[in-house]
């Protein structure tokens, strides 16, 4: 551990610290402390089954004080310290809120990595293809030989990497709104910042479209001249009222752009002939075809012009494309789970937003079967729909957003004679029932939902393993 953060951990001890919000994030950083002798409080207005039993049994081996149910935060005043989950935001929370005006220290897992991690920070943000730019950035950087940290939003907490990482390693992390909301003036800004693009989502947790945007430009305002900034050329960056402010103008450091339609002049940008090259001030080098991207999808392509633009200079063209023609893509994200009796199954579950779902029809190039349907974050469903009425030959909604999503479909222009067939029913297994029933020898089914899973599950991943744990299980 570097001297740092030893000291910073050092003056944990003797103080009382909780945390908000029992989730991914959460428990490793609760264990981690715990295990350096810290006085930890885990806080959730959820019980013990629900953390998971497990977990919570080898939380209390380690010392760890619960504070659970309706009344979980009520401890917040006696503490010293409070890592909050990066959902729970302060202002809509008043627990949090007032600890913050009672001068307490609220903090998250991820801003304190942050202002410790010894290492260079490669940081992605943005509206879709997050998870897969971080993960093939990554993987691209290992290839190359490098030591590599990958955490963040991924689903993988990194503050307790602080231990073993040092300045020869990479630290590869993915940002949520939600985490950089409270990230301004990073001690540590990352010396790469990308941000993939930016659409009108998540509105039903910021306040507007505006804050949604500021957040997301946390994660390059306070960079230095020696840093490199990734933006894509093909995207608004002035989304929002604030429409005479694009991002490009917030850069401090090299400018680097990446494009599928068009050259750019630094960067990585695909031809028309399929090519996908490097530009650097209008030197272009030749890296790949998109013939060697094995995941389907043009959003892929997309993908790795993202990741090329941010690791050029530290990965060679050859383990770029070795990664290309190697990776079979992320799990949720148009992965693929089985082939039943002719019928090809697929699991999109991380397309929440209509947007996603545009990309993941689009990936197939025909018409497919889809099962769509979740919770609802305020997403405007219109704009998905002259892609399911193209792509898609049936589709069976499910959960909260079903009735939403049918009333937009039919009632929009064009949706009696494209033949589309819609059924309804109430939960993810019903749902897969009837497209395995309406399926024939040589369809695609692919839970593509939309939506958020909260209506039915605890994450997008839950909901994903679970529609793999069925499709997986058809009997012979």
């Amino acid at each position: 551990m570097n001297d740092r953060a030893k000291q910073y951990f050092d003056n944990l001890k003797g103080k009382k610290v909780a945390f908000v919000g029992m989730g991914v994030a959460n428990v490793p950083c609760a264990e981690f402390l715990a295990r350096l002798g810290v006085e930890v409080y885990a806080c959730d207005k959820r019980d013990k089954e629900y953390i998971g039993v497990d977990i919570c049994k080898r939380l209390e081996e380690l010392g760890v004080n619960f504070s659970l149910g309706e009344d979980y935060l009520s401890i917040l005043p006696n503490m010293d310290l409070v890592f909050r989950s990066h959902g729970i935001l302060p202002f809509q929370n008043p627990w949090i809120g007032e600890c913050i005006e009672r001068g307490q220290r609220v903090t998250t897992e991820m801003e304190v990595f942050f202002k410790l991690c010894p290492s260079k920070i490669i940081a992605v943000t943005g509206s879709n293809g997050k998870t897969t730019t971080t993960t093939l950035i990554s993987k691209m950087l290992k290839a190359q030989g490098y030591n590599v940290y990958l955490g963040g939003n991924i689903g993988k907490a990194l503050m307790p990497e602080l231990e073993t990482i040092t300045e020869n390693d990479i630290a590869v992390v993915e940002l949520s709104s939600f985490q950089l909301l409270t990230m301004g003036n990073l001690v540590n800004s990352p010396d790469i910042a990308v941000v993939t693009n930016i659409e009108c989502t998540h509105q039903d947790h910021h306040i507007s479209l505006d804050e949604y945007v500021d957040a997301k430009r946390n994660i390059l305002i306070y960079q230095n001249k020696d840093c490199k900034t990734v933006l894509n050329a093909d995207c608004d960056y002035s989304i929002g009222n604030r429409v005479y402010h694009d991002m490009r103008y917030d850069v401090r450091g090299q400018f680097v752009e990446f494009s599928i339609k068009h050259p750019v002049n630094n960067g990585a940008y695909m031809k028309d002939n399929g090519d996908i090259v490097y530009s650097d001030n209008g030197d272009e080098t030749f890296i790949m075809t998109k013939d060697d991207i094995i995941i389907p999808g043009s959003h892929n392509i997309e993908n790795y012009c993202t990741a090329i633009s941010a690791v050029w200079g530290l990965v060679k063209p050859e383990n770029m494309v070795k990664i290309a023609k190697t990776f079979g893509g992320v799990e949720h994200r148009i992965e693929f789970v089985r082939e039943y009796k002719g019928v090809r199954y697929y699991n999109d579950s991380i397309a929440t937003s209509p947007s996603r779902v545009i990309s993941g029809l689009r990936a197939f190039g025909r018409k497919i079967i889809v099962i769509m349907g979740g919770s609802d974050k305020g997403n405007d469903m219109s704009e998905m729909v002259p892609d399911i009425l193209k792509y898609v030959k049936l589709l069976v909604l499910n959960g909260a957003t079903a009735d939403k999503i049918y009333d937009t479909v039919i009632n929009y222009d064009g949706y009696e004679k494209s033949g589309l067939e819609i059924a309804k029913t109430d939960n993810l297994e019903n749902a897969l029932i009837i497209a395995k029933e309406k399926a024939v020898s040589g369809d695609i089914v692919s839970l593509c939902p939309a939506c958020p899973a909260f209506d039915q599950f605890k994450t997008f991943e839950y909901r994903g393993r679970r529609f793999k744990e069925l499709v997986n299980g058809f009997g012979e």
